[in-house]
């Protein structure tokens, strides 16, 4: 039981992310989350496999976001392949910017006044976030269509 536990991900976790979807006044029973929480690990371990299986062949020890987008099309996840994609290159671009400014701002004298790149004002906070996945429920049969992805 306790190896189960380990391949799952946490219950919470995907209670919290199930209660993001639903009306607040839903409720979810501890089945329900169990279910859910099965089926998501089990995704998971599915498309990680695949991906897993390309860089071996490619004699590679380590799976990559790339490996995983392009496990999800070949699965025929092609809508989520696509979502995917399009987030990590969002993801990537932030951290690479993100970089630049901790590259910028280690480099600057202490007696030298902080220097603040592309328009932001001092004084002003600065987002550092990255954008977050927004999931749709669809209809059995609907498909997303492109421009919610964006």
């Amino acid at each position: 039981m306790a190896d189960e536990q380990d391949r799952l991900l946490p219950i919470a976790n995907v209670g919290r992310i199930m209660k993001q979807i639903l009306p607040p006044s839903a409720k979810i029973s501890k089945e329900a989350k169990e279910r859910i929480q099965e089926c998501v690990s089990e995704f998971i371990c599915f498309v990680t496999g695949e991906a897993s299986d390309k860089c071996h062949k490619e004699n590679r020890k380590t799976v990559n976001g790339d490996d995983l987008c392009w496990a999800l099309s070949s699965l025929g996840f092609d809508n989520y392949a696509e979502a995917t994609t399009k987030y990590l290159y969002k993801y990537r671009e932030f951290e690479r910017e993100r970089a630049n400014q901790n590259k910028a701002t280690s480099v600057v004298d202490k007696d030298e006044a902080p220097r603040f790149d592309k328009g932001v004002q001092p004084g002003k906070e600065i987002d550092t976030t990255p954008a977050s996945l927004q999931f749709r429920v669809l209809e059995r049969g609907q498909t997303p269509l492109a421009s919610h992805l964006d």
